[in-house]
């Protein structure tokens, strides 16, 4: 499907994740997430060596790579090139079979062979304006087997709008002055203004509306929002 009035994700990705200057530094910016409790609440999901496992938004391979060490397949679907090469280069490193590594995004990806037992994806939903969350919502939940699992992480606000200004300045604040080794205040307060994070109270009525029963949810420092979800229907 390529309707003229579908949205150019690349175009919206961000410039710098498809810089490889920045790409270099990319995993030291993030933190080097701890890829094993999402890896064990799939496993606690019922996945094992033969589940199907999609993670969009793969970006360099921080959950897809560890994740084809347990999972049957995994498809790691990254819109940027240069991410892209990142991450072919680490799952060849290890001799991965199990790691397919493909072109796109949430609305440009096509599930193809056994639906999925669950989609992972971190922080990259907020990318997309909120009509197109919800379009990329419908594609995820086309994609899973019925009771299949989402796993979503995303900066998201979970605050009153009478709050705002008290709440992103706490947050903008709380961060460290290197862009070497972490996001800046500059970083996020770009991040407010040109990418497209979403309220809490917004993409909860999402999730439920394109036929996701919200299992567990967890916020922490009013941005940051995790959520396990089971695809109804």
């Amino acid at each position: 499907m390529d309707p003229d009035w579908l949205l150019d994700e690349l175009a919206h990705a961000g410039p710098e994740h498809l810089d490889p200057g920045f790409v270099a530094g990319f995993d030291r910016k993030q933190g080097h997430p701890d890829p094993r409790p999402d890896i064990e609440l799939l496993q606690a999901h019922g996945l094992d060596g033969s589940s199907v496992v999609v993670d969009i938004g793969a970006g360099t391979g921080q959950f897809a790579v560890p994740a084809a060490r347990h999972f049957g397949r995994v498809v790691a679907v990254e819109i940027s090139p240069a991410m892209r090469d990142v991450l072919r280069e680490r799952a060849a490193s290890e001799g991965l079979t199990a790691l397919d590594c493909v072109p796109g995004g949430f609305l440009g990806y096509e599930h193809a062979g056994e639906p999925a037992d669950a989609v992972f994806t971190r922080h990259a939903l907020h990318q997309l304006p909120d009509f197109w969350k919800v379009f990329a919502l419908r594609r995820i939940h086309a994609a899973l087997r019925p009771g299949g699992v989402l796993r979503l992480h995303d900066l998201v606000y979970d605050f009153a709008p009478g709050d705002t200004e008290t709440a992103l300045e706490g947050w903008l604040s709380a961060v460290g002055d290197d862009p070497a080794v972490a996001y800046t205040r500059a970083d996020l307060a770009e991040h407010v203004r040109t990418e497209h994070s979403t309220f809490t109270w917004l993409l909860e009525p999402m999730l439920t509306a394109t036929g996701f029963e919200i299992t567990d949810s967890a916020v922490r420092g009013s941005v940051f929002a995790s959520y396990t979800c089971v695809r109804t229907g």
